[in-house]
């Protein structure tokens, strides 16, 4: 059973706002990303030609919610060394490991998808501190289950790509369908 249709498209992004984007924010969009923004943008979700703030606060809050996790709830993997007794340290470590990692672009929420590879069909992850769940195998995917499958309908789905650091996060939480 599926619920309520809800809008989902607003007026597309030109190819100038988008490169504004990129340049204002540091990264680039995956190809499926870019191609499905100038067709349409996703209502509700952050106007990339105007949140400004509001975006520079989305692109902080994976790192955040891992600090708040690496503080707070002991998170802490041993490659990334002894765990320091300083709070500024831990933060120091955690922050390099993040930016090892590929960059998560903010769709829709708190659903973000890689950078890299800069290629179509990356995952789209749900990212809520060190809770991160694959929500979309790819960009299709993705917007299946965010706007048209009933919340009630959704079960785990196949991981697709595996992304450096953010895959491992999903499997290590135990929300992985690898094995």
């Amino acid at each position: 059973m599926s619920g309520p249709q809800r809008t989902i498209w607003g007026p597309p992004y030109t190819e100038a706002e988008l490169d504004a984007a990129q340049a204002r924010f540091g990264f680039f969009f995956p190809p499926d990303l870019r191609a499905l923004l100038l067709k349409h943008r996703i209502a509700g979700a952050l106007d990339w030609a105007r949140d400004h703030e509001k975006l520079a606060e989305s692109f902080a809050w994976p790192y955040a919610g891992l600090l708040f996790d690496v503080e707070e709830n002991d998170l802490w993997w041993p490659e990334w060394g002894p765990r320091p007794d300083d709070p500024a340290e831990r933060a120091v470590v955690l922050r390099r490991a993040v930016d090892a990692a590929p960059k998560l672009i903010p769709v829709y929420g708190h659903r973000y998808m890689p950078e890299t590879p800069h290629e179509a069909g990356n995952p789209v992850f749900s990212v809520y501190q060190a809770d991160i769940i694959v929500y979309g195998r790819n960009l299709a995917n993705y917007i299946s289950h965010e706007f048209v499958i009933d919340p009630l309908d959704f079960a785990m789905v196949d991981e697709g790509k595996a992304i450096p650091f953010w895959s491992e996060m999903v499997e290590r939480a135990g929300h992985s369908t690898r094995r």
